[in-house]
């Protein structure tokens, strides 16, 4: 008996979605070892994180809270990834859009809300794109690599916000708190339900996500990102204006990081804080990995990384277990989706040996 791999053409949606929900439900099982080791029932465990994330309108209502920067950053990262562009940035994109939000919108334009949050949306995504879109310009003319560039960004763009919340823009209101000066109220999202937290943000994601499916699936721009992906070479040999489509990828996929921290400080604080993003950049590479590059699937992606830690956080107060189990699910997820990833590029073919004469 002989094991040979051989390339799949294509994989099917039935067997992307497989894959997808067999990573979930494979993590989990792994994690249920450690909760074991802690004294736990995983069942119950578990339980109480669906209760936690779905047990009453308002804990549905933070799920969905805390889906909606997670959609936006995991669509930033699949048409990125489509293209073979690794935005490892999104972080540091979320950050400067929330920090265009609040140069916009905390008094240097007055409008009426109709024209001031469609202003502020444009301003954050244009300032997210560009932050995708130099690291490309750099790879493209010096062949510097766009992960590491990305990466580092994260990092010099947190900095330099903190030292603006603490400066210029420091909120003299705060009682020395480092944050912002807030938002005027024409700039912030509305919510949806009175008393709860969900904004509109959360149909801004939705909306987006529908857009990108039409684009990616029915225009010249979206079969260009597919061919680029697939082999940049033939692409370039067909015509296909590479240099030009993989920036317009940089700003897509920028602006919609960018949108993420537009939707959390005009949605949710209304300030920009150093602590705006407990890692929804990052999460975002897990939930857009999670859904298959789908600009739909993301959606559930979001929603399913969303209630881990929403979720998380009523189990652990219940059973003692460390909320950091949410954080072990997600990168669980994350290998058991690159494991899988293997069995949609290759096909498993079991031989059998033709047995040679002198053993007959």
């Amino acid at each position: 008996m002989s094991l040979r791999l051989e390339n799949r053409a294509d994989a099917s949606v039935a067997l992307k979605l497989l894959v997808s929900l067999g990573s979930g439900i494979a993590a989990l099982l792994l994690v249920a070892i450690p909760v074991l080791a802690a004294g736990q029932n995983p069942i119950t465990a578990y339980g109480l994180m669906v209760q936690g994330a779905f047990g009453s309108m308002f804990a549905f209502s933070e799920t969905l809270n805390r889906a909606t920067p997670l959609i936006l950053t995991g669509l930033a990262c699949a048409v990125a990834f489509r293209a073979k562009l690794w935005n490892i940035g999104a972080e540091g994109q979320l950050y400067i859009g929330a920090l265009a939000a609040v140069l916009v919108g905390s008094g240097l334009l007055q409008m009426p809300p109709a024209l001031m949050i469609p202003t502020v949306m444009i301003a954050g995504f244009i300032c997210g794109g560009m932050m995708m879109v130099v690291p490309t310009m750099l790879k493209q003319r010096f062949g510097a690599d766009e992960v590491v560039i990305t990466l580092l960004l994260n990092f010099v763009v947190i900095l330099f916000v903190q030292m603006l919340i603490e400066g210029p823009l420091k909120d003299p209101l705060a009682m020395g708190w480092p944050q912002s000066i807030p938002l005027d109220a024409e700039a912030k999202f509305s919510k949806l339900i009175p008393r709860l937290r969900m904004h509109w943000g959360l149909i801004v994601g939705i909306g987006a996500a529908i857009v990108l499916w039409i684009l990616v699936r029915k225009t010249v721009l979206g079969f260009e990102i597919k061919a680029v992906g697939e082999n940049r070479d033939a692409a370039k040999f067909a015509g296909i204006p590479v240099n030009a489509t993989m920036l317009k990828v940089a700003l897509i996929s920028g602006g919609l990081a960018g949108l993420a921290g537009v939707s959390e400080v005009a949605g949710v604080k209304g300030y920009l804080s150093a602590d705006l993003s407990p890692g929804f950049g990052y999460s975002g590479i897990v939930v857009a990995m999670l859904a298959g590059l789908s600009p739909i699937g993301t959606v559930f992606a979001a929603l399913f990384v969303a209630s881990v830690f929403v979720g998380a956080d009523s189990m652990s107060r219940a059973t003692g277990i460390s909320n950091y189990l949410a954080d072990l699910v997600v990168a669980l997820s994350l290998l058991c989706v690159l494991v899988g990833t293997f069995f949609l590029r290759f096909r498993v073919r079991f031989e059998r040996k033709a047995k040679s004469s002198a053993e007959a």
